[in-house]
């Protein structure tokens, strides 16, 4: 089927073979080589097509969008037409991205304007929740580490998206990858232009973007900032939670914000990183993804302190026992304060233990705490500081020592000098070797997932074939690291040195790392990169 683009046309539909339209005689070719093959959506500012481009081999498939700023005034079309250019060259920059559509062409028709772009195969957001249900708390933190580098990135084309939303985000059929599409700067401004019928500067400025429930309230007031991506993106985490539309969750009265947190069910720290994605406020929101990103680095060490470290409070501890945990809280929660965090470095190494709870209620009315993991109860935490301080002084913090201490139950081995460690095939997952020294140490073919190796020094390491699945390797010096064969599967490796290191069929699916890293390593046709994909990024 051929389309007819004409906007008058009483009956666009026409056969494959037609030149004209059958109703109205508009030609069905725009410039000569776009058949149009239907429409994908329609509204004030104009439509979007399916198209076959006919002039390259195999007729590929694109996306048209038609815009038709319906007015006489001179001087409306004329800034119709600035407006449109500004739009194309916006999308030909940020279109560089493989996760943004490329802008294929543009160009004026019977004073029409016309994008063309690469048309993404895949369903949205919106489908996907719809077909399967709500994302988990896990899938949700997967969607913002994929889909935050594409927004800092287009940030820093100083490109605002302003309808970021689960129907412009798509799974793209080929390699599973989220696509941003719809930069809909043209068509809003425009359409407030021929609406307004104002002066050409007043027109130039006075237009809102967005889509009502995912703009937030200074985007709405036609003063959209960086951190207007952000709430948007905040409140596509709630849909993506709860499958419910932003309009069908009630409004504090008194301050603006949604009431969203009886809807979800995820853990404090990352309920902490949501709310403030979400601040009505500018001031108290975090205005960078990068922001985001590093407050997601935040969850994953929290998450690492808990399942590598225990504590087991007793009567006569409990005044100790709620000042760690008090201490440790507080650090976790300054840790998500836009305010007042460290902006450049995680979270301190602590060498005592974050608590993780199994309900069983000790004398004094508090709760027991014991190590999930091989069923071992663990020492409280001074006989366990006792028991490494008696190692050191033994001479036993060795690799035999830290096997027996890892069976008695200790897992905190963080800033220790363990130079030349020698530990391959050990079964270690959860230990803690946050910001130790570790250079030249050996964990061939070990097991290290969920461990904490944070700022530690693994310069000319050998982890060869060693399991790092969900390991935490933030700011870690990998610098002629051998990794080849190992496990990385959804590891945090953000600033992390990779200079010179080996990563010859290292899997790294679903890692946190960027190509800028990668491309300081050695990698191979073998090497898994994060988008799943071999030997390339």
């Amino acid at each position: 089927m051929s389309y007819c683009v004409n906007p008058s046309c009483p009956n666009p539909k026409n056969p494959d073979q037609a030149v004209t339209c059958q109703a109205c005689g508009s030609s069905l070719l725009l410039r000569d080589r776009y058949q149009i093959l239907g429409i994908l959506g329609k509204g004030g500012f104009g439509a979007t097509f399916a198209t076959q481009d006919l002039s390259l081999p195999g007729k590929p498939l694109c996306v048209v969008k038609q815009l038709r700023p319906s007015t006489d005034d001179p001087n409306v079309f004329r800034m119709a037409k600035e407006l449109f250019e500004r739009e194309a060259e916006t999308l030909g920059r940020v279109g560089n991205h493989p996760q943004v559509p490329r802008l294929l062409d543009y160009f004026e028709d019977q004073q029409q304007f016309y994008l063309v772009q690469e048309y993404i195969k895949g369903h949205n957001l919106h489908q996907e929740v719809k077909k399967r249900g709500p994302f988990s708390e896990a899938g949700v933190k997967q969607f913002l580490s994929e889909l935050l580098p594409i927004i800092n990135y287009i940030h820093e084309q100083k490109v605002i998206h302003r309808d970021i939303k689960p129907a412009n985000l798509i799974r793209r059929q080929t390699d599973r990858k989220l696509v941003i599409i719809d930069f809909g700067a043209v068509k809003n401004q425009v359409n407030s232009i021929v609406a307004s019928k104002t002066s050409a500067q007043t027109a130039f400025t006075a237009f809102a973007v967005g889509t009502q429930g995912f703009a937030p309230p200074e985007q709405m007031a036609m003063r959209p900032v960086y951190a207007s991506d952000i709430y948007a993106l905040g409140i596509t985490c709630i849909y993506l939670l709860t499958a419910r539309s932003p309009k069908d969750l009630e409004v504090d009265q008194n301050t603006g914000e949604l009431l969203w947190e009886n809807w979800v069910s995820v853990s404090s720290p990352f309920a902490k990183v949501l709310k403030t994605m979400l601040e009505v406020s500018v001031r108290h929101r975090y205005k960078s993804a990068s922001e985001v990103l590093h407050a997601l680095d935040m969850t994953a060490y929290s998450d690492s302190l808990q399942q590598s470290m225990i504590t087991m409070p007793t009567p006569q501890d409990k005044r100790s026992d709620e000042t760690f945990s008090s201490n440790l809280n507080s650090q976790i929660s300054t840790a998500f304060s836009p305010n007042t965090r460290d902006k450049t470095s995680p979270p301190r190494g602590i060498n005592s233990s974050p608590l993780y709870p199994i309900n069983s209620p000790t004398p004094n009315g508090g709760m027991a705490y014991q190590m999930v993991q091989n069923n071992s109860k663990v020492k409280p935490n001074k006989e366990r500081m006792t028991d490494i301080t008696l190692m050191k002084k033994k001479g036993k913090l060795d690799a035999r020592g830290i096997i027996e201490g890892y069976e008695k139950g200790i897992r905190d081995f963080a800033q220790e000098e363990l130079n030349g460690l020698n530990l391959p095939k050990a079964r270690l997952p959860g230990i803690n070797f946050y910001q130790s020294k570790l250079t030249g140490a050996n964990f061939q073919d070990a097991d290290l997932s969920h461990a904490d190796f944070g700022r530690t020094n693994l310069s000319q390491a050998i982890l060869k074939n060693t399991n790092l699945s969900q390991a935490y390797l933030s700011y870690a010096n990998l610098e002629r690291a051998d990794l080849r064969g190992a496990d990385l599967t959804g590891a945090h490796l953000k600033y992390a040195n990779l200079k010179g290191a080996n990563l010859c069929g290292t899997n790294l699916c679903d890692a946190q790392v960027t190509p800028e890293q990668l491309a300081l390593a050695k990698t191979n046709w073998l090497t898994v990169m994060p988008t799943g994909k071999r030997g390339f990024w």
